[in-house]
């Protein structure tokens, strides 16, 4: 039986978010083709920007020369990873990523060089006069060469061989909990890795100016970011992301 003061309390909560299912507030523009992503914006005067990557998976930079490049009518900027000497890094404690590979690649796509031009298609000629010279370097294919072949170490600041982190934690008196137990299991558990998958192209618009600005992107991860931006003190203190 239910008394009023149960019946008042159910009345108080029927109308909440958690619990209830919630309309998804773009996703009417997103299946009718409204919505704005980064790359459907245009500004004026917008220069257009675009990576030169690695075609191997393990490589060392030997040199880049960016001089033909630069000559090209239209290009304003090329710039390597010797122009971004500062390291990030999406964990605090892994601070070990250029945005401009420096030295060697580790991965085919690796970004090595950027330029901005006028339109897209001098940045297709840019893109093609860039001169680098690589060293190849012996690649490994999976998880398993990775750990049998330490001495070929594709990130020079793992700690342990090729595995980038080793983490142990550990709580309370395991050894007497083992000792304890009635059944004891030692296995290999894998924790499968992840990518996300926006439904828009990956792109960045930027508009620098000297009121505060907002960069427009598909990334998320807005705390990271932050950290980041503390990185580049070349970014105005106002600039939000």
């Amino acid at each position: 039986m239910k008394t009023r003061q149960t019946a008042r309390n159910e009345q108080d909560h029927a109308y909440t978010y958690i619990g209830n299912p919630l309309p998804k507030v773009d996703a009417y523009a997103k299946v009718t083709g409204r919505a704005l992503y980064a790359d459907d914006i245009m500004l004026p005067r917008m220069l257009y920007g675009r990576l030169l990557r690695s075609p191997h998976p393990h490589a060392r930079i030997l040199s880049i020369d960016i001089r033909q490049a630069l000559e090209l009518p239209g290009v304003l900027a090329v710039i390597t990873g010797e122009d971004l000497p500062q390291k990030f890094g999406i964990l605090p404690s892994s601070q070990d990523e250029y945005a401009l590979a420096r030295e060697k690649v580790r991965y085919v796509g690796d970004p090595v060089a950027a330029v901005a031009a006028l339109d897209p298609d001098i940045l297709d000629e840019a893109i093609r006069l860039i001169r680098v010279e690589y060293e190849v370097l012996p690649a490994l294919m999976s998880i398993d060469e990775a750990l049998a072949h330490p001495d070929i170490k594709i990130n020079d600041e793992a700690r342990i061989g090729n595995i980038h982190k080793a983490v142990s934690y550990e709580f309370g008196e395991v050894d007497a909990g083992f000792a304890q137990a009635d059944y004891v299991r030692e296995d290999w558990f894998y924790y499968e890795g992840n990518n996300h998958a926006p439904i828009e192209a990956h792109a960045c618009v930027a508009n620098w100016e000297p009121m505060p600005t907002d960069p427009v992107g598909g990334k998320l991860a807005a705390c990271w970011r932050r950290l980041w931006r503390k990185k580049r003190p070349v970014l105005p203190r106002n600039l939000r992301l």
